[in-house]
């Protein structure tokens, strides 16, 4: 692979300061960080990560609209965490996996919810092993 020489030094100073041990290290992490991009945007893939949120929890109902949505949302929302925060914020991040494009409606619509002030969506390209042995019917799988 050739660089031009700016974008070459520009590597070598990322390299160093996140403490990679080589160019190609960096690289490949580069790599890896645009294949699940390109992933996401396709929007056909399975992949599994965490919908981020901090918000007010003093609005009324908002921790109610949210458990809600994960609840209509119960085959993707795998676990929540919410931790309390200052000045009446809450950070919650919610484990999810599926469809990326349900991923993403479902990040949206917790996101545009009243009262929540930042939301963001990480995914990777990897899956989660299934946690029972049960189908959408309630009926244990043969």
């Amino acid at each position: 692979m050739s660089l031009p020489y700016a974008l070459l030094r520009e590597l070598d100073r990322m390299v160093t300061e996140r403490g990679f041990i080589s160019r190609s290290q960096a690289i490949g992490d580069m790599l890896h960080q645009f294949l699940i991009e390109h992933k996401r945007e396709r929007g056909a893939d399975l992949m599994v990560g965490t919908v981020t949120l901090v918000y007010d929890n003093a609005v009324p109902g908002l921790q109610k609209q949210l458990a809600d949505l994960q609840q209509r949302h119960i085959d993707e929302v795998i676990s929540s965490l919410h931790v309390h925060l200052m000045h009446n914020q809450t950070m919650e991040v919610i484990l999810v996996q599926g469809p990326v494009k349900m991923l993403q409606q479902i990040a949206d619509e917790m996101t545009a919810t009243r009262g929540v002030i930042s939301g963001k969506m990480h995914l990777v390209a990897a899956l989660i092993p299934p946690l029972h042995p049960f189908v959408r019917s309630g009926r244990a799988a043969r």
